[in-house]
């Protein structure tokens, strides 16, 4: 009996944390660059249903190990890679990272330097430091090429598609972009940063197989479906209210086993 509620508890779980994701989608729906995170909703994996042991004579053997549980749960949260909308907005601190060709995992970024080191990030919200250099909104230094930050002085600079930037007619260095094969394997920290875990993002320069560009006076808008993610969060409701009231009729069921079965009248 308590199957069945722990099956609709689980419904309601997944439910709740698909809302929550389909929120903050919602809430970045107007941040440059930002990538929509989408969710995958499965049962418990059948392959579980077996576990490998080792025999005397050395030989694998699959052994069962009984039941399957009924339940569902959120497996992962993936990364929409997909390119976003450019706007236009005329400020030459604005930087709109363009991709074209790329596998749907696939994705390039700007390279920024944190206290915690290199992070990557799509937001080409950008500004000049009091010291003179690309920065984001949030007092992240973009990257060069060559390493460390570019020094632009003032809002007076232009930036080719490859990421030259001028100041001038003095080359001030190139705009580090890099690559990364599975968006998914890069961990949010907010503020539309990403990072990896192990290692650096290779840079996306020199490769021919690579097709980017960049957009002065412009910037990449979200990539949220707002229409679609509110249609997602009514169905994420009626799935949570659904299995609600499943936990509900099994409260119901139980208390007439405990207070009313058995009852002399």
């Amino acid at each position: 009996m308590l199957k069945g509620l722990y099956t609709a508890t689980s419904g309601m779980l997944a439910a709740q944390y698909h809302q929550d994701m389909l929120a903050n989608n919602l809430a970045n729906a107007q941040t440059p660059g930002y990538k929509a995170e989408q969710s995958v909703s499965r049962a418990f994996p059948t392959f579980l249903m077996e576990a490998q042991s080792v025999s005397k004579a050395g030989t694998v053997q699959k052994q069962g190990l009984g039941s399957l549980a009924t339940a569902v749960y959120l497996q992962e949260q993936q990364t929409n890679a997909r390119q976003g909308d450019i706007q236009e907005t005329g400020n030459t601190t604005d930087l709109a990272l363009l991709q074209t060709g790329l596998e749907e995992n696939n994705a390039v970024f700007f390279a920024v330097m944190t206290e915690n080191g290199i992070r990557y990030t799509r937001n080409g919200d950008l500004q000049v430091d009091s010291q003179g250099r690309l920065a984001t909104a949030g007092g992240h230094l973009l990257q060069s090429t060559e390493g460390g930050p570019i020094q632009v002085d003032s809002e007076a600079f232009s930036v080719d598609e490859s990421g030259a930037v001028v100041v001038a007619g003095e080359n001030r260095g190139t705009i580090e972009i890099v690559l990364a094969d599975d968006t998914n394997e890069l961990e949010r920290e907010g503020d539309g940063l990403y990072m990896l875990e192990n290692g650096e993002l290779p840079s996306a320069h020199g490769n021919p197989d690579i097709d980017f560009s960049i957009r002065q006076a412009a910037i990449e808008r979200s990539n949220v479906d707002t229409a679609a993610s509110m249609n997602a969060m009514l169905s994420a409701y009626r799935l949570f209210e659904a299995n609600q009231k499943v936990v509900q009729a099994y409260d119901q069921s139980m208390d007439k086993a405990v207070n009313e079965v058995g009852r002399l009248t």
